[in-house]
């Protein structure tokens, strides 16, 4: 993958602080750990939705932005930015295709991010 695109995916500058710091091996056991959580997170976005339940689903964008963005997953974490902030004008309008964005690239971002760390380590 061309590192343009993959910049659009993973945060290549924080992945590379981390890598200097603890190590790829040490930060890819995080990654393990996140990618068993992810399921969990992304069926806690998608019940609340379908709830229309606003509050749970800004809160659950909230601690996933968090997780994501503690791994490197840039995308995925820039979705659940704008899904947290249901305050803002165009969240009505905007947080089924956030939440869809993260459905869809979730598992694919996550592949890409073990394979960097992967071939780091």
């Amino acid at each position: 993958m061309a590192t343009a695109e993959l910049e659009s995916i993973l945060d290549l500058n924080t992945l590379e602080q981390y890598c200097s710091a603890i190590g790829a091996g040490t930060l890819l056991k995080s990654v393990v750990l996140f990618e068993q959580l992810m399921p969990e997170y992304v069926g806690n976005l998608v019940n609340a939705n379908e709830a229309q339940d606003k509050d749970t689903l800004c809160s659950e964008a909230h601690k996933f932005k968090g997780a994501a963005g503690s791994v490197g997953l840039k995308r995925i974490q820039q979705f659940a930015q704008l899904l947290q902030h249901g305050e803002n004008p165009e969240w009505a309008e905007g947080h089924e295709i956030w939440l869809q964005a993260i459905v869809d690239n979730a598992s694919k971002d996550l592949a890409e991010l073990k394979q960097y760390l992967e071939s780091k380590v």
